[in-house]
């Protein structure tokens, strides 16, 4: 089997909201504890969006601040992911700021798509921009990508320096407007990886609703890496809530195993991925 299964967890996302999952984390402490006991069923990265008390979004940094210390309180090893995509709609500017507390990693959306009702903008001239400040502080980009064009556009951009090897992409597969998350197109993603030859890369996938975990039991299988949480999936079955982030990620966790592929500590992760 091939190198340990990195799992994600992204604990609570941007459109997520607990009249629809009672059990999202949205304060920095229930966040801290969400994070805890993801980490402990088998995660080693957190994605993370943060929210107001009011369970607003937010992309100040002071409220990321604080979420990542009450976060490194409790799990001081866990690979916290930060958002710049923040919610739908957000100025470029806003969803930049926290880029100045140097995270080791953070989230860098591709392109412009329809986002069920609504637009996710991405400009070329922000997607650059947001590139060169994650170089400039330390962060590895990891590359979100919707739908084929936007992985083919990532090797535009690293062709003229702005992005660089290796790369960690993210596909994130079922989202309305972008590519479903049925096998074959994740077969396409990965042979259109393959073809560009990007060496020492990883790849990951995320499955949003019903995707979550069909494409996570591919990825184990393929030698990718996997995604789960809140953000993407509130249900354990159809029609049935998880209680908390952390039994999605024990699910993939076990399952990998019962596959053999072991799940990469966030030591074993932190190697895999460059990070210092």
């Amino acid at each position: 089997m091939s190198h340990p299964l990195i799992i994600t967890c992204a604990i609570t996302g941007a459109e997520t909201t607990k009249e629809k999952q009672p059990y999202l984390p949205v304060t920095p402490r229930e966040q801290a504890l969400a994070a805890e006991e993801a980490v402990k069923a088998g995660a080693s990265v957190i994605h993370l969006h943060v929210r107001e008390d009011d369970g607003k979004p937010s992309q100040r940094p002071e409220r990321f601040e604080e979420a990542i210390r009450a976060i490194r309180e409790r799990v001081p090893s866990a690979i916290i992911q930060i958002s710049t995509g923040g919610a739908v709609g957000e100025s470029i500017e806003n969803r930049a700021r926290p880029l100045t507390l140097k995270p080791e990693m953070a989230s860098l959306n591709l392109g412009t798509m329809n986002f069920g009702d609504e637009v996710f903008f991405n400009h070329p001239r922000d997607i650059v921009g947001l590139a060169a400040r994650m170089h400039q502080n330390g962060v590895l980009p990891e590359l979100e990508v919707y739908e084929a064009g936007m992985l083919e556009a990532a090797f535009r951009l690293a062709k003229q320096g702005i992005l660089r090897e290796p790369f960690h992409f993210q596909f994130v597969l079922g989202v309305p407007g972008g590519m479903s998350g049925e096998p074959r197109n994740l077969f396409h993603m990965i042979s259109l990886l393959e073809s560009y030859g990007a060496r020492d890369s990883h790849w990951g996938v995320a499955g949003v609703g019903r995707y979550q975990l069909p494409l996570a039991v591919q990825a184990v299988v393929l030698g990718g890496h996997v995604r789960v949480g809140f953000e993407d999936n509130i249900f354990y079955n159809k029609g049935v809530l998880a209680t908390s982030n952390a039994q999605l990620v024990e699910r993939v966790a076990r399952l990998s195993r019962e596959l053999g592929r072991e799940v990469a500590t966030p030591e074993v992760a932190r190697k895999l991925l460059g990070l210092k």
